[in-house]
């Protein structure tokens, strides 16, 4: 019997077109329509009593939304089903997924922020993994699903995306059925512009690439809104990791990648945007420096995976909180997920991964 069990599971299959997708969410994701409205009108609503969503907000959200109409029009499309699906105002749903552009935008603005710890080794016990705790808003509890999306706009055949009910694609994670795996963090950036946000990107990377070198060229070829890392890794074993600005980019590949929330390539450095008393912020170089030491030094397998994903400061000399609990600032570890890029599966767990149970993922359902 194998040391480290994990219940299987069925991930919620959403099949047809970007917007059949999006709408059926509501139908299938067994969440409340309530709690998903709460969810985001609640963080809108906080982020316009910051005063992110002021008239040079709201240009910024109409230049954005005209230039996903002109790029990319899947997502408009699974953005409209969500709308409807759930009964969200379509404006408040786009506000609500570039509020951490808004924060960034609106300097010294209070809204909760997210975080999270990624890494990829392109070789272990158990092939290629990518590897995240994510760090988000506790109003996420709940809402987190693993979504299998099968669709005529899906090139690779099929992608499981972890996300939160109400956002559209790969909100947080995904893997596709090539053994492309990519997951991300929030950086706080003082470049951003009008372009890709992070997160319809990593949609159309897994529903179009198959490698890591093709998801470098569609990164290349495009603008970014800014701000944000990716981590990625295909069955090949190749990794990267991606720093994300607007007109500019930090790439890195390897043997293995890690990432927390600030830049660290030389290209792309001096565009960190830190918020003094954040503890996401202020604690990213330690978990980095962590990841440093560890990642690249050990054999690594599903179940080493999941222990490390679980260490906190206090676990003792040299530990890094990764594993990050409630506090003040409304930030926590709200999930945990491993990539399998060999067999496109995933382990994925919800909550601190301390002290949860490990669920498993296929492709096929």
């Amino acid at each position: 019997m194998p040391l480290f069990n994990a219940a299987p599971a069925v991930p919620v299959l959403l099949s047809g077109s970007p917007y059949e997708r999006g709408r059926a969410q509501a139908a299938k994701a067994g969440v409340s329509e309530s709690q998903v409205r709460t969810a985001i009108r609640g963080r809108v609503e906080e982020a316009r009593a910051a005063g992110l969503i002021d008239a040079d907000g709201s240009r910024y959200i109409e230049a954005q939304r005209a230039f996903l109409t002109a790029n990319d029009p899947d997502t408009v499309a699974e953005l409209a089903g969500i709308a409807e699906g759930f009964g969200v105002p379509e404006d408040d749903l786009f506000v609500h997924q570039h509020l951490t552009v808004l924060r960034d935008l609106k300097t010294g603005a209070h809204i909760d922020t997210d975080g999270c710890s990624t890494w990829a080794v392109g070789d272990s016990e158990d092939g290629p993994l990518v590897v995240k705790n994510r760090d988000f808003s506790g109003t996420h509890l709940g809402v987190q699903r693993v979504f299998l999306h099968q669709g005529p706009d899906i090139a690779t055949g099929r992608m499981i995306c972890v996300g939160s009910a109400g956002s559209p694609g790969a909100y947080s994670s995904g893997i596709n059925a090539a053994g492309l795996a990519l997951v991300d963090n929030h950086v706080g950036t003082n470049h951003h512009g009008v372009g890709w946000l992070r997160y319809f990107a990593m949609t159309r990377i897994l529903a179009t690439c198959r490698t890591v070198d093709e998801a470098i060229s569609f990164i290349a070829a495009r603008r970014h809104a800014g701000g944000g890392n990716l981590v990625l890794a295909d069955r090949s074993g190749t990794t990267a990791a991606v720093e994300l600005g607007t007109g500019s980019f930090g790439i890195e590949k390897g043997a293995a990648s890690w990432r927390t929330n600030h830049f660290v390539t030389a290209n792309m450095a001096d565009g960190n945007l830190l918020e003094h008393g954040d503890r996401i912020d202020e604690n990213s170089s330690i978990r980095f420096d962590f990841l440093s030491r560890m990642v690249p030094n050990r054999r690594w397998s599903v179940e080493a995976a999941a222990d490390l994903m679980a260490t906190h400061a206090e676990d003792g000399p040299g530990m890094a909180p990764l594993c990050q609990h409630p506090d003040h600032d409304g930030s926590q570890t709200i999930s945990s997920v491993i990539y399998r890029c060999d067999s496109a599966s995933l382990h994925f767990l919800e909550g601190n991964p301390c002290s949860g149970e490990w669920q498993l993922f296929e492709m096929t359902v």
